[in-house]
């Protein structure tokens, strides 16, 4: 379970650090003429019931794959709480997954069995959701399953389960704090909200608060807020109005309403002055945050301010980017963005300090910018740019029924907060009119330089409830359901450009993903970062198109470029409006076919990622992920870089331009890559196109990679690596496994499951949910055309280090056939995956995702449609066979990062093999 921003288009944006130029520049792009954007508002159609006991339910039908989004919105977050009660929500979110009266398991376990895709539960400051996307067999099981927690769950609700969940919230608290800056979280709240005010305690709230609470807090919390009338139930996709509402008056016509409620008004809590902070931090870089309290979401001020954040710093087009990143190189990330919850917001800028840079420096040029911008305004080409980004996003939204950003998240998100479900029609309306008087005034009244009413409303009459529905057993279990994947149509350019299509018609979007067989593996030893710099520099300018030319490019398109590079392959990927293909294609084919790979922005990124490996080795799952390939393939082998692909110091520092540029002529051929195209085309349209932008890309030899078979190691090896004052220690569980094309593949991605793969895995439910000592631990194997890591990873708390390591190492044992794996372990196993595979396949991205993965590793063009028969297939026996043949508790390599003056001794003591102590580097220490 996550905690997450309200608006959850917004939430993309959020995540963007970049920024720009000077306002003198600026005023100089007024001569240029101002292409307007046409992209048309989405509309998403539905249907609106209210219960008798106050429940608002909202349909929408969408038929495209048999799959219902359930998306449940509480209207109660952590500003519903007292000072000195604090994390109620937030702790209230996961008792919400431990059972109810009639539906006594763990809800993600018995979820997962089922199916089900995109599912969580998230609290913030305004509301607690819970969403789900299920096969549509799976529908009523589901919502007996939500109804019966929303009005049966106290009378199951322990003392046992709260200090169970309690521990794990006071873990994901110390994950967080134990990430860099994680302590600003606290500061900022703290420091930037009056005494008292509801947004001014965390989410997540304080240890003592979660320590004291009782269980006659914890019940009295959930009769307060958990009522029906509180809630708004939205269900999405393969359904249609009349069942919806049948089967919700159902399961939840019978649920009392809950008592009138105390809801907070707007209370923006406006301040004068400049007051400052400091705080020191475990980090490589230093970072400025600058926070203004303005109004919230669904005001008049809301969409102008968005617009201004993005012209600041929301993209390569950012005023704070050209200026702050790329002209004086001050900063690695700078962004800005306007976060609006119900009665506030707050405008924030956030510049991260490139090494060396002096921080004071960057602070006054990143306020010359703001100073700017307020006092002139955004140009009319600036204010397009950001209208056409934000209009995008909300195009996508259509493409997902459910989970964050999805069409049932939208509708509830309105509903919750206005009563009108279709009140982005009304933000996005303000977007479309605004105009740069208007956000150059918002920005001078919030950004330049308190009141709190009590609203009380009648309580409703007349709310009544249905007859009792019999909750003595839950709704019989549904079947797979089938999938309807598009054919992988083919076709070859000219050149040898191999094309395949995957037609998709719901929304007018059309994906492309150029996989190059090149990769990590690809780089040298002398040379390991060069992969991943060289597509980085992809996007940085061509023979004609500068790096801002290009994102300006794709941004006035609505398109999204991303390249993205990974151990066996780059993959070049565009998401791009049908409307304005055809310009798209010729910026992405050109951005592929002619990099200018200039010395500057060589230099400019060399600068970067060398900020990137500091971040890294300052992390201490970062630290780990850099050193475990090098400890199991071998020094020089192609597999052994940092997983992230980034490199060394040394061997980024001695990257040259003439390097990047005869990696990318060697390897970056027509005839060594695929172009996949997912989306709303066909063959016959897109060929033509697709010869034009690349017809004229040469053919020519590629190299060919050389990946070693490995012999394992004879016995188990520990290594430790030393991370002062850290919170937690990562242990890290290694060995090596078959290739990603292997024949039993699917079989032994269930056999993961039952060991680390999934919520109700064996060493998750071990060591979060039994023990406490974690707040998730997993396990996974990471595609690779060679030998895969078969990798698990597991956060635990610094005094239980030992504990946890000696508990991993029976695990081990045990799923390779000490406690062979059930019947019905497998049987959930398999449900889950062949369940949840029709949720796997709803956007065009992921689509391309599951074609790439065929593509990149060579599987069978049928590989999908014979998944579910090959999964089903798998006995107990078969299932043991292979865990005991595949994992090897004798060949693992163990990594334990944390603090060793305090968990050294301990893992020492259990003599689990050679202990071998090593640096940051990898290199061996005394």
């Amino acid at each position: 379970m996550t905690m997450s921003l309200r608006r959850t288009v917004l939430a993309a944006a959020i995540a963007l650090l970049s920024a720009g130029a000077t306002g003198a520049t600026y005023a100089a792009d007024t001569t240029k003429p101002v292409a307007k954007s046409d992209i048309a508002i989405p509309d998403i159609p539905y249907t609106k019931f209210v219960l008798k006991n106050g429940l608002t339910l909202l349909v929408h039908e969408d038929h495209k794959t048999p799959v219902v989004a359930i998306n449940t919105w509480y209207h109660v977050g952590s500003k519903n709480e007292k000072p000195g009660k604090t994390g109620f929500a937030h702790l209230f979110e996961h008792l919400m997954f431990s059972g109810s009266e009639n539906f006594n398991q763990t809800y993600i376990n018995a979820l997962e069995r089922i199916g089900a895709t995109d599912l969580n539960g998230t609290t913030n400051g305004d509301r607690t959701n819970y969403f789900q996307n299920v096969p549509t067999s799976m529908l009523d099981y589901v919502l007996f399953a939500e109804s019966d927690r929303m009005g049966h769950l106290l009378g199951v609700l322990d003392q046992k389960k709260l200090d169970l969940q309690r521990g794990v919230v006071q873990n994901e608290k110390r994950l967080g704090e134990n990430r860099p800056y994680g302590v600003t979280r606290q500061l900022l709240a703290e420091n930037t909200w009056p005494v008292g005010h509801p947004y001014s305690w965390t989410t997540i709230g304080s240890m003592a608060d979660l320590d004291a609470a009782s269980m006659t807090d914890v019940q009295d919390w959930f009769k307060t807020n958990y009522g029906p009338n509180n809630v708004t139930l939205v269900l999405a996709g393969d359904i249609t109005p009349e069942q919806a509402r049948e089967k919700v008056e159902k399961y939840y016509g019978d649920i009392p309403a809950g008592p009138p409620l105390a809801k907070q008004q707007e209370w923006i809590a406006k301040r004068t002055g400049t007051h400052r902070g400091t705080v020191q931090d475990r980090v490589p870089q230093a970072r400025i945050y600058r926070v203004w309290n303005v109004p919230g979401s669904h005001t008049a001020t809301e969409p102008l301010l968005d617009l201004a954040a993005k012209v600041l710093g929301g993209g390569k087009t950012s005023r704070f980017y050209k200026r702050l990143v790329y002209q004086d190189q001050l900063a690695t990330d700078a962004s800005a963005f306007n976060s609006s919850s119900e009665i506030a917001g707050q405008f924030y800028v956030v510049l991260t300090a490139r090494p060396g840079a002096d921080s004071a420096k960057l602070e006054r040029a990143g306020d010359e910018e703001l100073q700017a911008l307020v006092k002139s305004g955004p140009t009319a080409a600036e204010l397009e740019l950001a209208k056409t980004a934000i209009l995008a996003q909300y195009t996508r939204v259509v493409e997902r029924i459910g989970g964050f950003g999805g069409k049932s998240d939208l509708l509830a998100s309105c509903t919750t907060y206005t009563g009108n479900p279709e009140c982005y029609k009304d933000y996005l309306k303000a977007i479309k009119a605004a105009t740069p008087a208007q956000v150059k005034q918002a920005l001078q009244t919030w950004v330049s330089d308190g009141d709190y009413v009590l609203d009380v409303q009648p309580y409703p009459t007349g709310l009544t409830t249905t007859a009792k529905l019999d909750r003595s057993q839950p709704p019989a279990l549904g079947k797979p359901e089938q999938l309807k994947l598009p054919a992988m149509q083919k076709a070859t350019l000219s050149n040898g450009l191999k094309v395949v299509l995957a037609e998709r018609h719901t929304a007018q979007l059309v994906n492309f993903s150029l996989i190059v067989d090149a990769g990590f593996a690809s780089d040298s030893e002398k040379t390991r970062g060069l992969a991943s710099l060289t597509g980085r520099l992809l996007e940085e300018g061509t023979t004609t198109r500068s790096a801002a030319d290009i994102s300006a490019a794709f941004e006035s398109l609505g398109a999204e470029f991303s390249v993205g590079t990974g151990l066996d392959s780059a993959n070049v990927n565009l998401n791009a409006l049908k409307a304005t293909l055809p310009k798209a294609l010729d910026v992405y084919a050109d951005v592929i076919q002619h990099p200018a790979f200039a010395q500057k922005e060589l230099d400019r990124q060399k600068q970067n990622r060398l900020a990137n490996i500091a971040r890294e080795k300052s992390s201490p799952s970062e630290m780990g992920l850099r050193l475990l390939p090098s400890l199991v393939y071998g020094a020089g082998h192609a597999y052994a870089g940092p997983i992230s692909g980034s490199g060394s110091e040394a061997t980024v520092r001695g990257l040259t331009r003439d390097d990047v540029a005869s990696y990318h002529q060697a390897w970056f051929k027509p005839n060594n890559a695929t172009l996949l195209v997912v989306g709303d085309t066909t063959l016959a349209e897109v060929t033509p196109l697709l010869e034009k932008a690349f017809g004229g890309w040469k053919a020519g030899a590629a190299p060919k990679k050389e990946i070693a078979t490995v012999t394992p190691t004879a016995k188990p090896l520990v290594y430790l690596l030393d991370k002062p004052g850290a919170q937690q220690s990562v242990i890290y569980g290694v060995q090596l496994a078959s290739a990603s094309n292997a024949p039993d593949d699917v079989e032994l991605d269930v056999i993961n499951d039952v060991f680390g793969g999934t919520f109700s895995s064996r060493i998750n439910m071990n060591l979060r949910e039994d023990k406490h000592w974690s707040y998730g631990v997993n396990a996974g194997l990471r595609a690779a055309a060679g030998q895969r890591l078969y990798l698990s990873s597991s956060p635990v708390q610094t005094d239980k280090t030992k504990e946890s390591l000696q508990e991993l190492q029976q695990e081990y044992a045990n799923i390779a056939g000490a406690k062979p794996i059930t019947a019905a372990e497998l049987s959930d196993a398999q449900t889950n995956e062949t369940l949840g595979l029709p949720g796997s396949f709803e956007t065009a991205g992921q689509l391309a995702g599951a074609y790439g993965k065929i593509i990149r590793y060579k599987l069978p063009e049928n590989y999908y449609d014979t998944f579910t028969g090959r999964v089903l297939a798998l006995t107990p026996d078969k299932a043991n066979a292979l865990a005991a043949r595949t994992i090897a508790p004798n060949q693992l390599v163990w990594l334990v990062v944390g603090d060793l003056s305090k968990v050294e001794a301990g893992v020492r003591s259990l003599n689990i093999g050679e202990v071998r102590k090593i640096d940051v580097d990898g290199k061996p220490l005394p």
